[in-house]
């Protein structure tokens, strides 16, 4: 499955399935939903136990026994599909939350468990081709096995029942919005060798658990069971709609073997091409970027805000930022100007920001990024995670907990100034003959205090490289933001076309007033090198 698969399947179909509006729903007859067998205790407690007793087996993997009709489904037919407003879980119960699922189809061809909780009682809700229109798939309610189950769920709340807040599906990804009712990055249970030199391994969601909600309450509490050939897992998400949606995450790994790289809270987006990486797309598409996502932002333990502008890399990139317990990191859309991407189909300028947030001390570890090739804007291919030091060993039990703020206004950012631009272009003094290669970088910083410098403040642009030499460099106000613009130029010292890294942030007295910009450009070839 294509990493943005299922971003764009669930999309499309809740598009589909609504309908005019929520008195229109509010008028839909409620159905009786089917339940299977008896209900039976649960709770956190035993779903680790469960994981933890299934980590000491061999996996396992998932049986499908779909129909050959639906497996052939392609995309348009399975669009087509829509869920019945009629059979929304807890739809006649004037909660807050309905939950309406996926069909099995296109992508999504393993069945997953769903189960109502109700009472510290979880009994598992029964697959019903009454539950969807089939539209123009071809399909017929009448031929459809009785026991096919689903492919996943969406979410809604009392305040909007035409659009979804949050879907999982696929895997383990799952996605949320803010108050914009637009979806972009995604998340994951977990990631499994990601970025290595060989193939990633995809853990899946095989089982959850929707409790009811209280009357009036506006938190939803989801289980998940999570397995793979590497590793089972408990999961509990307790959801709360707001302008910016908060999910609070515990977590439970339980590996069944040695794993080489573990990836906690992975965040999953696209970055094709923007102003500082024009490498893909912009020379041949009217839109000026194309980007889910603009940047990595991180908080060390240490409190240092760091800023690394995503790219689109010629060959698969992978860095490690190395920490100790780190306060959090996102995937962030800081561009947030219409004009800047002049789309208004899918309108990148409303993609939301995803920060997590630990809510215990993770040790020691690195933040790692990987970029990845892509030639379109139908690939997800920027993936950020958290990495323990201490490679997971089988047998043991693994914890971990964090908040996930989904929006386009995240709770924590740097009182220091921040980056909102960074471009790159051909070094040189214009009007003056070159003489050699060089790449120019601007990078433009506000916010902070300085808007409160005055005119004779020194500020310093405090930029190192790890190869190269930086030439021509400058910081200046820039009174169209507000803020200042630091600039310089980078001249490769050598014929290597390996990574230069580079840092830059403003001082001025010897004190920090940005966080800190760092960048890693690969300079061509030597014969490339024109100028």
């Amino acid at each position: 499955m294509l990493r943005r698969d299922f971003l764009k399947t669930s999309a499309a179909l809740a598009a589909a399935g609504f309908p005019a509006s929520s008195l229109l729903a509010a008028a839909t007859a409620p159905a009786q939903l089917k339940f299977l067998g008896q209900p039976q205790a649960f709770d956190y407690a035993w779903l680790k136990g469960h994981a933890r007793q299934l980590a000491s087996q061999p996996y396992k993997a998932p049986e499908s026994h779909i129909p050959p009709e639906v497996k052939a489904l392609d995309w348009d037919q399975y669009q087509s599909i829509s869920y019945r407003d009629g059979h929304a879980l807890w739809g006649d119960e004037k909660l807050r939350f309905q939950a309406k699922f996926f069909h099995l189809g296109l992508f999504f061809k393993s069945p997953v468990q769903i189960y109502e909780l109700k009472n510290g009682q979880a009994q598992e809700l029964a697959y019903d081709p009454a539950m969807f229109n089939y539209g123009k798939s071809g399909l017929k309610a009448d031929h459809m096995p009785k026991d096919l189950g689903f492919a996943g769920f969406r979410v809604n709340f009392h305040t909007d029942l035409e659009r979804d807040i949050t879907a999982f599906l696929g895997a383990s990804y799952f996605r949320a919005v803010g108050a914009e009712w637009q979806y972009g990055l995604s998340a994951r249970g977990l990631a499994i060798d990601c970025g290595m030199d060989k193939p990633e391994e995809f853990p899946i969601f095989t089982s959850f658990w929707l409790e009811r909600p209280a009357k009036d309450s506006s938190k939803l509490v989801v289980y998940a069971l999570l397995d793979s050939p590497s590793v089972s897992g408990a999961y509990r998400f307790e959801i709360q709609p707001s302008a910016t949606m908060v999910m609070d995450v515990d977590v439970a790994l339980y590996p069944r073997k040695t794993i080489e790289r573990m990836g906690v809270a992975p965040l999953t987006s696209m970055f094709q091409y923007g102003e500082n990486d024009r490498r893909i797309g912009a020379s041949d598409d009217w839109r000026p970027e194309i980007h889910d996502s603009d940047g990595l932002s991180m908080q060390r333990g240490n409190g240092e805000w760091i800023w690394r502008p995503l790219t689109n890399p010629e060959h698969l990139r992978f860095n490690a930022y190395q920490d100790e317990n780190p306060r959090g990191f996102g995937l962030l859309q800081r561009d947030r100007n219409f004009d800047h991407y002049q789309d208004d189909g899918v309108f990148y300028d409303r993609r939301p920001s995803l920060w997590v947030e630990p809510k215990s001390g993770w040790g020691k570890g690195a933040i790692q990024l990987v970029e990845i090739p892509t030639a379109d804007e139908t690939f997800d291919n920027i993936v950020a995670f958290w990495n323990p030091a201490d490679k997971p060993q089988a047998g043991q039990e693994r914890l971990f907990a964090y908040r996930l703020h989904w929006g386009s206004k995240m709770p924590f950012s740097p009182q220091l100034a921040q980056v909102v631009a960074t471009r790159t272009g051909m070094g040189g003094v214009i009007g003056q003959k070159r003489a050699y290669y060089s790449r120019r970088f601007a990078i433009d910083f506000a916010g902070g205090d300085l808007a409160l410098l005055g005119k004779d403040a020194k500020v310093t642009a405090m930029i190192s490289a790890s190869r190269g030499k930086v030439e021509i460099s400058s910081a200046r106000p820039l009174d169209a933001i507000h803020g200042y613009r630091a600039m310089f130029d980078l001249k490769p010292t050598d014929d290597s076309v390996e990574p230069i890294d580079v840092r830059v942030y403003l001082a001025a007295g010897g004190q920090p007033l940005s966080e800190t910009w760092l960048y890693q450009w690969t300079p061509p070839a030597p014969a490339k090198r024109t100028y």
